[in-house]
């Protein structure tokens, strides 16, 4: 627990919801953003509406009823050498309690003004001494829960960072002198109250290094150890391969043969294949899955495509059994199994390594929708594999496209292949941010599609209904849908809640039309491929990604026929539909992830099966290709001598694990 002083039962229990147990986990809870109160103005000189701080004396403090608006109002007048100012604090009574007549005090907020004249307005108020926490200097601000206030925050953080004088810096030594780096006691005192700009640039990135630097040592370590291993080297086929293709219902397009080919060259290696496939949604990665599988099998070895959703593993089922045969597929789920022993292609759900099942021989595993495939899993993987000596060549895939840089930094011992083309004759999607009064309208087209055949998906934020976040939910928006907008439409809901054998059920009935509407959560985010649905609607869409969001939109436009896209939100902010009308705009999903990342950070772009590496990016700007460079020479310089820094490797142990628990 927090081993600090004033930290009750009820406090403690809401910095948990933030994560924050003891005092390491506050130290390295940083600021999103800052305040500027630094500078100190005079009272005669203060004009409406500025934000700064002012250093005065108590001239008089006292608390009356408002009863024409019911609430306790705090009354002062402080005085400085140049005049004197009204501050008024609303349904705070305990701060006259606080603050006594006669007792100097700093003020820091934004000057208003009423009839009498200039005044402060709920300012943040502290006793004058030379070292404060919530004025007179450039202040945190950290992200809250319900429950605890800034200066709570602040308070408690105040008083670790005045007692880290033991920290251990991991850095080695001579990494932080050739990069004329702070150390890491120091940028952890100005990240949260820093002296001035300068010093907490200099903060921002001694610690975004150390985020960049144990993500590239990580890599290094990976690519290392893999190098040292040996897996089955896979022939190309290509007589039998060249059929397969020719048989597709569609032509390959360059960049999918381009991102074969690099597969096919790797297996003919016989060192473990480690690479990352992204393309957009409807690129068309699953059917070069499938040559590799196939090429894989005519090898005579085994390979397995796993997905992290049975609605997914059973997707790729379909598709795979459509390319390459019914009787050559086996789908192994929680809720499914097939018997596989003889086969050579297997599709599952991570039921696959949590059984107790054994292959004989795997030679490829391809991972879906998880970027990061833990040492344990790979480990088990290879114990099942049924080969000696040799380890599984790996492929991961991902329908999320994620900015180069990124991709380069945080996945940096994976090899890159990119689809950046579709298939030809796909319309694009038509996508609208659509007002609410247009709403009806919005219904009266959606009518006339579901007359026409065509399905539709409804996306909601939440499963059921929250007071609080007034968002729409599944349950609440299926009733409505029902009983008011469609009483004549065949309407089904979704939900991760539901138990896989009901939403498989849920998804091949929608499939097989026999549901007009859908309504879901983000469970049909990535893989559902429903060549009929023309519409996706998207309620409380400003409380998704726009990563994710284009994921939503790839739900549709499967076919030949025209796709529509419509996004509802009840936020006017300005920022809101400038982010919404980007989507609008833009079809090209590697764009959008670059806007993203830009506008919210590695980590909150990604679902929980991609997050757990890139959210390791708290201070890290990955627009800084200096830094970014600067890490990877310094990674490169030490991991042959590792085990002479023994904080380093200590640390990147600790870095492994919290990486391999996703």
């Amino acid at each position: 627990m927090i081993t600090l002083s004033r930290v009750g039962q009820v406090l403690t229990k809401r910095l948990k919801k933030l994560g924050l147990e003891n005092n390491l986990d506050l130290l390295f809870y940083y600021p999103n953003r800052y305040e500027d109160f630094s500078i100190i103005s005079k009272i005669a000189n203060l004009q409406l509406d500025q934000t700064t701080t002012v250093k005065g004396k108590v001239e008089i403090i006292n608390n009356r009823r408002s009863w024409r608006r019911r609430m306790m109002i705090t009354e002062a007048v402080i005085k400085d050498d140049t005049e004197g100012i009204k501050v008024v604090w609303f349904n705070q009574p305990f701060i006259s309690k606080i603050i006594k007549a006669g007792e100097e005090i700093f003020i820091s907020g934004k000057v208003s003004q009423d009839q009498i004249g200039l005044l402060f307005k709920n300012p943040i108020y502290e006793k004058a001494r030379a070292d404060t926490t919530h004025t007179a200097r450039i202040i945190p601000i950290y992200p809250l829960t319900e429950g605890i206030t800034q200066k709570q925050i602040r308070f408690l953080t105040k008083q670790v960072v005045q007692n880290i004088s033991n920290i251990e810096d991991w850095l080695p030594e001579k990494i932080i002198k050739q990069y004329k780096l702070l150390a890491l006691k120091e940028a952890l005192q100005q990240i949260h109250f820093p002296d001035n700009w300068q010093k907490l640039r200099a903060a921002q990135r001694r610690l975004g290094f150390d985020e960049l630097f144990i993500i590239q040592l990580f890599n290094l370590k990976n690519k290392k150890e893999l190098a040292q291993k040996k897996a089955p080297i896979i022939k190309f086929q290509k007589k039998p391969i060249i059929n397969l293709v020719d048989n597709l219902p569609f032509k390959l397009t360059a960049s999918q043969k381009k991102c074969a080919w690099q597969i096919i060259k790797d297996l003919e290696k016989n060192k473990p294949m480690n690479r990352l496939l992204e393309g957009d949604v409807g690129s068309g990665k699953t059917v070069i899955a499938a040559i590799a599988m196939y090429n894989t099998a005519l090898n005579n070895y085994q390979a397995v495509l796993m997905a992290p959703t049975e609605i997914l593993a059973e997707q790729h089922y379909q598709t795979l059994t459509n390319i390459l045969g019914k009787d050559t597929v086996a789908i192994v789920t929680r809720n499914k199994k097939s018997i596989f022993h003889d086969s050579k292609i297997i599709v599952g759900t991570h039921a696959l390594i949590q059984q107790k099942i054994k292959f004989n021989n795997l030679a490829l595993a391809i991972i879906d929708e998880q970027h990061r495939f833990g040492v344990a899993q790979r480990q088990a993987l290879q114990e099942k594999s049924g080969l000696t000596n040799l380890i599984p060549h790996f492929l991961s895939m991902t329908a999320t496209p994620i900015p180069r840089t990124l991709a380069l930094t945080a996945y940096g011992d994976l090899d890159l292949s990119i689809i950046n083309e579709m298939p030809k004759g796909r319309k694009k999607i038509i996508t609208r941010l659509v007002p609410e009064e247009k709403r009806e309208k919005a219904y009266q087209f959606i009518r006339e599609k579901i007359i026409n055949s065509e399905q539709v998906f409804v996306i909601c934020p939440l499963i059921s209904e929250s007071d609080k976040l007034g968002v729409k939910s599944v349950e609440a928006e299926y009733e409505r849908l029902k009983k008011e907008i469609f009483p004549d439409c065949n309407i089904a809901k979704l939900h991760g809640k539901l138990k896989p054998k009901i939403k498989e059920e849920i998804m091949a009935d929608f499939r097989d039309k026999k549901y007009h509407l859908l309504v879901s959560t983000s469970v049909v985010e990535v893989g559902v491929d429903i060549t009929n649905a023309t519409i996706i609607m998207i309620e409380g869409a400003e409380r998704f990604g726009l990563a994710q969001l284009h994921q939503f939109r790839g739900r549709v436009g499967r076919s030949e026929k025209q796709s529509y896209c419509l996004l509802f939100t009840n936020s006017n902010a300005p920022a809101t539909i400038e982010r919404l009308e980007s989507l609008v705009k833009s079809h090209d999903g590697f764009k959008l992830a670059e806007y993203d990342l830009k506008l919210r950070g590695p980590g909150a772009m990604y679902s929980t099966e991609q997050s757990g590496f890139v959210s390791n990016f708290k201070i890290a700007n990955l627009s800084d290709h200096i830094l970014i460079t600067e890490a990877k020479e310094a990674a490169k310089n030490i991991i042959d001598e590792l085990k002479n820094y023994p904080l380093a490797q200590k640390r990147l142990e600790k870095f492994q694990k919290i990486i391999h628990l996703e």
